[in-house]
């Protein structure tokens, strides 16, 4: 399926697993509220991160840069409506059937209306 270039992954999908499979990628993870005062909005990231900073405190200083407030920023206009539409307009809010095969099968009718 090929390499995950760049990803902003939501609290749903952070594990320790996910982070050590993501480590050396240009990945973020985190939450960025839609209504961010104007001080949060342009407020600068500390220069640097120290060395010590564990992996989580390396996507949040991440998501703080201007370069990653650009890419998050995205998200919210490209992938949330997405979402929004399959829950709120289509009403399909969790699979009904069981199993990967059954699961890929109702996701795709969903993904058809």
């Amino acid at each position: 399926m090929g390499k995950v270039e760049r990803a902003v992954l939501d609290n749903a999908y952070f594990s320790n697993d996910n982070v050590n499979a993501l480590l050396e990628e240009d990945i973020a993870t985190g939450h960025q509220n839609h209504n961010q005062s104007l001080e949060e909005r342009l407020a600068e990231p500390p220069a640097d991160i120290s060395k010590n900073a564990t992996p989580v405190e390396e996507m949040q200083h991440r998501l703080k840069t201007e370069k990653g407030k650009e890419f998050y920023g995205k998200r919210k206009s490209t992938v949330e409506p997405v979402f929004g539409i399959i829950k709120e307009i289509l009403g399909f809010w969790h699979f009904m059937l069981r199993g990967f095969e059954a699961v890929k099968g109702e996701w795709t009718l969903v993904c058809c209306l």
